[in-house]
Order: structure tokens, then sequence, then C-alpha cells
């Protein structure tokens, strides 16, 4: 499997990196505009390959779509990453014409591909991909609920002292601050609902770190994370390539599920070699789904916004 990655950044040198570890592709090439930024990550990566164990070729390309031609799955993680105090949404100005001109080049030369975007705002950016591409829906795929799930595992994790492999749980709604809805009531260890381990008052702390941690991570960093993110890709992608039928929950575009249409946000979706195989519709109980909506009505509004940068 041939895999791009767009955007040789934190993220998406994170993300080449983990691919070419779990050794599953052929190759990955990172495209960046800056000149012999992805070709100096490539060789970078590539001078790792004999004492990580990997025989992936990764190459790097300055805005060279041409050397993208045949790939089976392309990740978006260009534009610009938040800086302390921003909020996702504030990134669409810029961040929409990249996605746009970035999807429209990875489709010109490779017609068949997957697209996962990464970029912020995740939900819209998302939508525009569909809007703009216009290609069936289960060939575009959001990152945003995988990292949040990931995030929220750790956050019970560290809440239960135990092993995150103990931990299943999951987080839907919206890629921001307000708009994630930890499944608190859904969560589990080992099948045992994880209320039986800690007080209501500890799970609620959990949800609101949980919904902040990649605001929390900004703070600390200075800009977006990189190593969680990078990982959830690779764990899509690794999906795909392998057609795990792994759920993963994530940003697809609804069509009536959950009630909501012509919106793309995070619920869960089992991943496989045509990207999105199915959506899957758990049954929500009245607060969630009263948060489910308001979370899509913030996207919406969000989405609204692609009009003004047009």
């Amino acid at each position: 499997m041939k895999v791009t990655v767009v955007g040789a950044g934190a993220v998406g040198a994170s993300c080449a990196e983990y691919i070419a570890m779990k050794d599953f592709a052929s190759e990955v090439v990172l495209v960046d505009i800056k000149e012999n930024f992805a070709e100096g990550k490539a060789m970078d990566l590539m001078q790792t390959a004999s004492l990580n164990g990997f025989d992936t070729k990764i190459t790097g390309s300055t805005n060279d779509y041409s050397k993208t031609a045949g790939s089976e799955v392309a990740v978006i993680t260009s534009g610009i990453p938040r800086k302390p105090g921003m909020t996702r949404e504030e990134l669409i100005g810029i961040n929409a014409g990249i996605v746009k001109e970035v999807a429209g080049n990875i489709i010109k030369h490779s017609p068949n591909a997957i697209i996962i975007v990464v970029s912020n705002p995740m939900d819209t950016m998302t939508y525009l991909a569909h809007k703009s591409l216009g290609l069936p829906k289960h060939r575009i795929i959001g990152m945003g609920g995988a990292l949040d799930s990931a995030r929220f595992k750790y956050r019970l994790a560290e809440a239960l002292g135990c092993p995150q492999s103990d931990i299943d749980g999951m987080v839907i709604g919206g890629h921001s601050d307000t708009g994630m809805i930890p499944l608190t009531r859904l969560a589990t260890r080992n099948s045992v609902p994880v209320s039986k381990f800690i007080s209501e008052d500890r799970l609620n702390e959990v949800k609101e770190a949980t919904k902040v941690g990649g605001a929390t991570l900004t703070k600390m960093l200075g800009t977006s994370a990189w190593y969680a993110p990078g990982a959830a890709v690779a764990s899509m992608v690794h999906a795909i390539a392998t057609d795990s039928k792994k759920m993963f929950p994530c940003s697809c575009l609804l069509e009536g599920e959950y009630g909501l249409n012509d919106i793309a946000i995070g619920v869960p979706a089992i991943i496989g070699a045509n990207g999105i195989e199915e959506i899957v519709e758990i049954e929500l109980n009245d607060a969630e789904m009263d948060n489910l909506k308001e979370s899509a009505a913030a996207v919406s509004k969000t989405n609204g916004l692609l009009q003004a940068t047009a």
C-alpha cells in the first residue's frame, strides 16, 4: 500500500513514522510546501529504518503531487496549528483554502484514494472535502474522534489507577473543546462500568479534562500536540490497509443517522478497506442525544463560515 501524508510538520511526520514502524505500507510519501522540508523529514525517518526494523520506503516531495500518484490512502494534516488561547474554529480562514487545494491535488493523481482529514477545525474541513470533491461519503473520514477517545481512555486509566489496556470508552460529537461528548455512561474497565470504581464527581472531572485535552497540551507545548494525533491517524490507516473492520469514533458525513443531515461529525464507524464500512448507531439516552444535537448545531455554525472564506 502507498500512503500520502500532506504536511510534513510535527503531526504529519509523526503519522509517517508510526505508519512506517507498523510496517504494513510499501511507501509513505510526505508532501510539504516548504522547500526540501518533506525531503529532509523523509531522509531523517529513513535513517531510523535499520534501528526500528521497518522496510517501508519514506520519500519526500516539495509540493509535487505527481509523486503521490497511485496512493490508496491520503492524509491531510496541512494548515496552521493552534497556538495557546486559540480555538480550532479560529483556523478556518486560512486552513479552508489549504485543505480544498490539497484535496483536489490528491484526487487528481490518486482518484481512488481514501482521504483522512486531520486539519482543524476538523469536522468543518471534513465537510469541506466532501463538498469540494463530491466523492462517495465512505471515502472521506475525519480523524478527531479517534484521538479524543484515546485521550478519554488516558484520563480514565489515570483516574482508576489501572493500565489503559483495561479501559474501553469513546468520545462522539464535534472535535472541539465544547463539542466533544465523552460517553462516561458507556465507558468500561474490562466490561465493568467505570462508575463502579470511581465517583460521579471524579468521572465528571475526567469528562471535562478530556474535552480540553487538546487545549491543555497547546498551552503546555506552545503549539498543537503531535504524538497522539499521529498515532490516531496511523491506527486508522492500518485498519484500512488490513481491512480489519475496526471501530473508531470519527467524523462521518451523516445523511439521517442520529437524526442529523448534511453534517460531518464524530460518531462510531467501522473502518476497513473501503474506508467507512458502516456508521454504527448506538442507543443514546436523552441527555447524550441533546448534547449531540447541541454539538451538531455548533459544527453547522462553523460550516457556515465557509461561505465567507470561499
